[in-house]
């Protein structure tokens, strides 16, 4: 079996990106299986676990954000073995629904998005849902659902673009004295203002403080402190999946090519990284899963082949090594899965 068949030979929430992104199928046969997605599978497995009051199980996330899961990485080594962050939460359940494709213009999606944004609040200060709280990293991941499922979400854009710190990064520890970017809180910023950019009304201002960050991550050629050029975290040459809130390579190369970006030697390494993940059949493995609850796996489990690990590395190496126009790179939240 090629590679290409083991990809198809999946849920609807993987093959339609694959017709799309890998084997350029017509528009009408990709838009009929990505409708799948409310119907079977994955996706449909994932609508039908939401609550009436709008939740799924874990409500909004506490110790489910990038803040909680460093007061556990302080807690003592014997504490932390039962204590794991919970990915059933709103905010991760939503974020999976965007990344599976879900068609925001289905009754389905709306349906759903309409029960977040009438019942759920952030625990921070009872905020509604699509207001966001402090947090960019947060804020990021807000923006990136409320944009994609239609939600006015510009004054957390105009929050995000205040708080954007003069190496072009974000940082979730900025209000406790951060004074440079983070990858983690960066790359949530990224996602949620380029599918801002996506949707109609975008922002000459969102694109200008998109592209510094953008930089940001280039000028560390992906995973390199500016500094000494040293690795700044060896999980970054991880690839995990899904990755909620942290930032790895591939993570940030996707970004990129959803972007249209155009491919420059500053992601060389990154680029020559991915390919030394691939195994013999073609295929990438599924590493550093982050710990804690899922509503249900979607790979066969740490060191196996991982779909959608296999899925964008393919994509970002088809792009990186024959860039399309920017007509074709760059789509509509519609076309595309951010």
């Amino acid at each position: 079996m090629s590679v290409v068949d083991w990809l198809l030979d999946s849920d609807p929430a993987i093959r339609w990106q694959v017709m799309r992104d890998l084997i350029d199928a017509p528009s009408e046969e990709v838009a009929a299986e990505r409708a799948r997605i409310t119907k079977e599978g994955w996706g449909a497995r994932l609508l039908a676990l939401q609550r009436e009051d709008g939740h799924w199980d874990g409500g909004t996330p506490t110790f489910k954000t990038e803040a909680g899961e460093k007061w556990w990485r302080s807690l003592p080594p014997q504490r932390r073995g039962t204590l794991f962050p919970e990915w059933t939460s709103t905010a991760w359940s939503l974020m999976l629904l965007r990344q599976f494709g879900l068609d925001p213009a289905s009754a389905e999606a709306r349906r759903a998005v309409r029960l977040v944004r009438e019942q759920v609040q952030w625990e921070h200060d009872g905020e509604p849902f699509f207001a966001g709280e402090v947090e960019p990293c947060i804020n990021g991941k807000v923006t990136a659902m409320g944009a994609y499922f239609g939600e006015d979400v510009q004054h957390i854009v105009d929050r995000l673009l205040g708080e954007q710190m003069s190496d072009g990064g974000w940082n979730c520890e900025q209000e406790n004295g951060a004074t440079v970017g983070s990858f983690h809180s960066t790359i949530d910023v990224l996602d949620g203002l380029l599918e801002y950019e996506l949707a109609p009304g975008g922002r000459p201002d969102v694109s200008a403080a998109r592209m510094r960050g953008h930089e940001y991550i280039l000028k560390r050629r992906l995973f390199r402190r500016l500094s000494t050029g040293e690795v700044v975290d060896t999980a970054f040459t991880q690839f995990s999946y899904p990755t909620y809130w942290h930032y790895d390579v591939l993570r940030g190369l996707d970004y990129l090519r959803a972007a249209g970006a155009a491919p420059d030697e500053r992601m060389a390494a990154a680029i020559d990284l991915v390919v030394s993940k691939r195994d013999a059949d073609g295929r990438w493995p599924l590493e550093n899963p982050h710990p804690g609850r899922m509503h249900f796996a979607m790979d066969d489990g740490e060191g196996k082949p991982s779909r959608w690990n296999t899925l964008r590395a393919m994509r970002v190496l088809r792009w990186y090594q024959a860039p399309r126009s920017a007509a074709q790179t760059t789509k509509t939240p519609l076309e595309r899965t951010a």
